[in-house]
């Protein structure tokens, strides 16, 4: 199973009723995204983990 940054989220459209639900995996957030979150003093240790992985899977980001 793919890779969550944050939870779903059910989204209700106003005009038919119907409910669907957004699912927020990390393999769909932009690089560029990825390194202001892992960046950020907030974000909680378990998701810089999980940032820091898939940054590492995709290429060119170096840890030391």
């Amino acid at each position: 199973m793919p890779i969550k940054l944050s939870k779903s989220v059910a989204v209700r459209n106003r005009q038919t009723g119907k409910i669907t639900i957004e699912h927020n995996y990390i393999h769909t957030v932009s690089k560029k995204e990825l390194i202001e979150k892992y960046n950020n003093s907030n974000t909680r240790p378990k998701d810089k983990q999980k940032i820091k992985n898939e940054l590492v899977k995709r290429g060119g980001v170096v840890f030391g």
